[in-house]
């Protein structure tokens, strides 16, 4: 059969191709997709030639081999159902509802062990979130929030809404948010934030820090980094305080991040702590795995619809109309959505 591919073929430069697609070997199945998500992090950065190119996609995922170089084809979402199984598959997988951390396609071949079935009770626009929310998860679990802590976010986009949403389930004294885009932060008093800055704003600084003080204790107990900005991380760490815990979920590919440690940095003993979803920490890994966490993730999407964040479906043949979007105007572009 001929399936639909996506390629990065270049910076700010998709294609469509056709492909010839074999059979389903033994212990594979063939998937028709359905939908997919577009990263508007990860993949803004293929797409803008940001990420680096000797680096590996993704050393766990076997749908994700290679290297970031050009052509590449990415994705890691995608919802579909399995419309034929090789040799050795269970008649009842015919038909199922499937998740795959998979490249934007229009059929894929999968084994058994790459696919994921999501809960009945999750509707496939919902089910699409999983990665996302598998993340928010993590950074929780990374950044270890505390009862009474005073808590800030840098970043709403997906992410940073989806932490926004758990961490608002937690007796935190304070949760800030800070992103550029008022729509975002709307979003995020809906979520359950209890202020939202704009972190351009005169004396933006001073005001979350005010937020962030409970009079014996002034600034972040805990900062969590999700905007994709560089420049956001040295906004975050200057608004942690003394001790305070800062977790870097921004993945900024070829990005630099130009920070003054040498002033007040360098007394406050805080934490800058790298989180992510590839991996476990090794402290949690005696009682966590990823198929504990995949479980998390399933339920914290059937207590929080994430479906309000889509705000545009594409058909795969107008990727390139998504990506230019996602590229060019951030503020009206949360989660986009490619249809098949």
């Amino acid at each position: 059969m001929i399936r639909q591919s996506l390629f990065f073929m270049g910076p700010h430069k998709v294609e469509v191709r056709e492909e010839p697609l074999a059979p389903p070997g033994p212990r594979q199945v063939l998937v028709k997709t359905l939908i997919s998500a577009i990263s508007p992090g990860t993949e803004l950065l293929i797409y803008r030639g940001q990420a680096p190119g000797d680096l590996a996609v993704d050393e766990t995922i076997p749908a994700l081999a290679g290297r970031f170089d050009f052509p590449l084809k990415y994705g890691y979402s995608a919802i579909g159902r399995v419309m034929a199984l090789g040799k050795g598959v269970p008649q009842e997988w015919l038909d199922r509802l499937v998740f795959a951390f998979h490249p934007h396609e229009s059929h894929f071949l999968a084994d058994l062990e790459e696919l994921l079935l999501p809960p009945s009770t999750v509707a496939p626009e919902a089910a699409v979130f999983f990665p996302n929310m598998e993340t928010a998860v993590t950074l929780v679990l990374d950044g270890q929030p505390q009862l009474g802590e005073q808590v800030a976010v840098f970043g709403q986009g997906v992410v940073g809404l989806l932490l926004t949403g758990l961490l608002s389930r937690l007796p935190l004294a304070v949760l800030a948010t800070v992103d550029l885009h008022a729509s975002r932060r709307a979003l995020s008093e809906d979520w359950g934030a209890h202020l939202s800055l704009d972190p351009t704003a005169p004396g933006a600084l001073t005001q979350l820090l005010d937020a962030l003080s409970d009079g014996s204790y002034r600034g972040a107990d805990l900062c969590y980094e999700v905007s994709g900005n560089p420049e956001a991380l040295e906004q975050a760490i200057a608004a942690t305080g003394f001790h305070g815990r800062v977790v870097i979920g921004s993945w900024y590919g070829l990005k630099k991040a130009d920070l003054n440690l040498g002033g007040r940095f360098h007394r406050s003993r805080m934490r800058l702590i790298s989180s992510q979803v590839s991996t476990l920490a090794p402290e949690l890994s005696g009682r966590w795995s990823k198929f504990r966490r995949y479980l998390l993730a399933w339920r914290m999407l059937q207590e929080i619809d994430p479906t309000p964040l889509i705000t545009h479906r594409f058909p795969l043949t107008e990727a390139v109309r998504a990506f230019k979007l996602l590229d060019q105007n951030p503020a009206e572009a949360l989660q986009v959505i490619l249809t098949y």
